[in-house]
């Protein structure tokens, strides 16, 4: 199969792979969309078993970020970049200066930030040979951390689907959160002050223990979180972990998390609608990382200073497009994740016509 036969390039405008034999860098920069603005999205270095894996990985997240900045709402396209290698062995300034160069040559129509594998020293790096980087200190603009954004997104998409499945608050619920890193971590705090019950899992045994302690979590193996008695799937790792082997396995009737590409593929949220399970499509619910994001990008362009207000703004904008969502699928009786599809179509649809 070629680059354009691929079910995941979907009118990609353009996709660039970058090598610098000097520092080891291999690159890819996916750019899926700029109809609403430049393409923006996080770096990710990874230890992909082919070319062939890191291609699909950065076209998958490439169109997801292009449906997320538009359900966001924002004045942004979708990309993603993909970096080849092991971030626990393979960094070097000299790699991420490489990584840099890659970025100013795609000529300011990518914007990137930190991602699975990459942390704000690495883009620091970048940052000596572009200004196309974005969750970064040291300036008026300065967004910080955007975790906690996301978490905070997901928390709210969690508790209105729990309204939604159960009719209930989130006291007494109990969650299965799969990951505990920066976004899945604070996840469990904010549900652990709404009164939830937590049942946790990851490969970081220090992050567990650390949510544990703090939360009164039940940690579990990673493959048994699939199995627990939980009213509430929450995946925060990885993508592809609702697949048809899975799904049958989940006890609960809701399916929200922070991770990017939580289905294996659309035939699972076929048959998790037909399961009768309520799934908060997951670019729509993590959202709240890229509106941070956006925000720094807005003051860089505009040699402003970080707008929390124009934050918020966006944050609780972005809890009425998914109910907007959840409204659509009962009225429609179709799968959360293709009327998400479609209303994210759609806005990008109507940017092109102003």
């Amino acid at each position: 199969m070629t680059l354009f036969d691929s079910p995941s390039f979907e009118g990609h405008e353009g996709v660039h792979a970058f090598s610098d034999p000097a520092s080891g860098l291999k690159t890819i920069i996916a750019v899926h969309s700029t109809t609403l603005g430049p393409a923006a999205g996080g770096c990710r270095m990874w230890p992909y078993e082919s070319a062939e894996a890191a291609l699909e990985d950065a076209l998958k997240l490439s169109r997801a970020m292009s449906f997320k900045n538009a359900m966001a709402g924002l004045d942004l396209g979708g990309g993603k970049s993909v970096i080849i290698g092991d971030a626990r062995k393979d960094k070097t300034p000299q790699l991420f200066q490489a990584f840099g160069r890659a970025v100013e040559r795609v000529g300011g129509r990518y914007w990137t930030a930190e991602d699975v594998g990459v942390s704000p020293a690495d883009l620091e790096e970048a940052r000596k040979e572009t200004r196309y980087v974005a969750g970064l200190e040291g300036h008026k603009a300065a967004s910080g951390d955007p975790s906690p954004v996301t978490a905070e997104g997901v928390f709210r998409g969690v508790r209105l689907c729990v309204e939604r499945a159960y009719g209930r608050d989130l006291n007494g619920v109990t969650v299965a959160i799969q990951g505990v890193g920066h976004v899945g971590a604070y996840l469990a705090d904010k549900l652990h002050a709404a009164g939830a019950r937590l049942i946790i899992t990851d490969v970081n045994q220090p992050a567990l223990d650390a949510v544990a302690a703090r939360t009164g979590a039940r940690v579990v193996a990673p493959d048994a979180i699939f199995d627990v008695e939980a009213e509430v799937f929450a995946p925060c790792a990885l993508g592809g972990a609702v697949s048809f082997d899975t799904l049958g396995r989940l006890k609960g009737r809701v399916v929200a998390g922070g991770a990017n590409n939580q289905l294996a593929s659309p035939e699972v949220g076929q048959a998790l609608f037909e399961k009768g399970m309520l799934y908060a499509p997951d670019y729509v619910i993590n959202g709240g990382g890229i509106i941070n994001v956006a925000a720094e990008i807005r003051g860089l362009e505009s040699d402003s200073a970080f707008d929390q207000a124009w934050v918020d703004t966006k944050l609780d904008t972005l809890a009425l497009t998914l109910a907007q969502v959840l409204d659509r699928a009962v009225a429609e009786g179709r799968p959360t994740h293709a009327v998400a599809n479609e209303m994210a179509r759609e806005r990008i649809a109507a940017g092109a016509r102003r």
